[in-house]
């Protein structure tokens, strides 16, 4: 494969970065296999955050580094690795980040896909029948490398591969998730704002503190920075707001909303909003005709607080707004429900 001629690497962040990271770890995405891990284990490549450096860090091995790292290659070839999404879907776009690999990150990388309905009988991912989705495209050390996916396709596992060898901090795959709705009864209770069923964090107000994300990432918050959390803010009657839109249009049932780990910084209460808008439209265009479903409610410290029905307003609702008074930090928002 030659060095991609057109393409260019992107040096801020791309809009797709905003999408949902469909290898992330924490979502359920795995390293499968890796040609050689020999300095730093290719788990590494979906965990949260962009990687750390520690000066005095040293394994029997060598340096340690928060990343995926091989060793220095003596032979022909490159390395590579394998990595299974979290969730079927359309990738956008992709984050190689070599951060904190200086002298040892790998000049150039490329990625491959595939869908596969069933791999836990692969012992040979070479025999895979992969299509090229990333050509072969420079790597700056100690960077975010962006570059856009043009395939309108749906995968399910990946393959980075690098040249000739090195290390690579974290391996992003942004994009949209992709889930049968067909199989799902009308009956059947989901969580209609879960990013694993395809749910995104779209705009907010403020995130000083933490990412508006991480409030409908799976499981309970590990920390206080495990959450959405926003700056002191002194204004009077202030209200932070941030907008999810629902993996699915669908109505509302139950309500958890999740302060753990906020203590000292728990907003004093909260209210819901819903709204029903056609694919591709804005939520946030004037005129959006916005609803209560849940009226204020007093919130306390690290605690989760369940409401139910009745609400205010019921009905379909493809976006909510979640309202904070006057600001702190929520961990995770569940809307649990069923589709439209």
């Amino acid at each position: 494969m030659a060095v991609s001629s057109v393409k260019e690497i992107i040096k801020t962040a791309p809009a797709f970065a905003q999408l949902t990271d469909l290898a992330a770890e924490r979502l359920g995405g795995q390293v499968l296999y890796a040609t050689d891990d020999f300095f730093a284990e290719k788990e590494n490549l979906l965990k949260k955050g962009r990687g750390i450096f520690i000066t005095d860090k040293y394994t029997e091995r060598g340096k340690w580094m928060d990343g995926w790292e091989s060793r220095r290659k003596r032979t022909t070839g490159h390395d590579w690795a394998v990595i299974q999404l979290a969730t079927p879907g359309k990738i956008v776009g992709f984050d190689i980040d070599t951060n904190f690999f200086l002298g040892n990150h790998p000049p150039h990388a490329s990625v491959e896909g595939v869908y596969l309905d069933d791999a836990s009988s692969i012992t040979d991912w070479e025999a895979v029948t992969w299509e090229e989705i990333l050509g072969k495209s420079h790597l700056d050390a100690g960077s975010q490398n962006f570059y856009e996916c043009k395939s309108e396709k749906l995968y399910t596992h990946l393959r980075l591969h690098i040249y000739p060898d090195g290390g690579v901090a974290r391996l992003r795959v942004y994009g949209n998730v992709f889930k049968n709705w067909n199989v799902v009864g009308a009956d059947e209770t989901i969580d209609l704002a879960a990013a694993i069923n395809g749910g995104q964090a779209i705009a907010c107000n403020d995130m000083f503190f933490s990412d508006m994300s991480n409030l409908i990432m799976p499981g309970r918050g590990v920390n206080m920075g495990d959450g959405w959390e926003t700056k002191r803010n002194r204004t009077p009657n202030n209200r932070d707001w941030v907008i999810l839109q629902l993996a699915i249009p669908g109505i509302i049932n139950k309500i958890l909303v999740d302060t753990c780990h906020f203590k000292g910084n728990y907003p004093d209460r909260c209210s819901i909003e819903g709204c029903l808008v056609a694919t591709g439209e804005n939520p946030l265009a004037e005129g959006t005709n916005w609803v209560t479903i849940l009226p204020e409610q007093k919130l306390s410290a690290d605690t989760e607080h369940y409401f139910e029905k009745p609400f205010v307003s019921t009905g379909n609702f493809s976006h909510v707004r979640l309202n904070i008074f006057p600001d702190g930090g929520v961990s995770r928002l569940r809307l649990f429900g069923n589709k439209a």
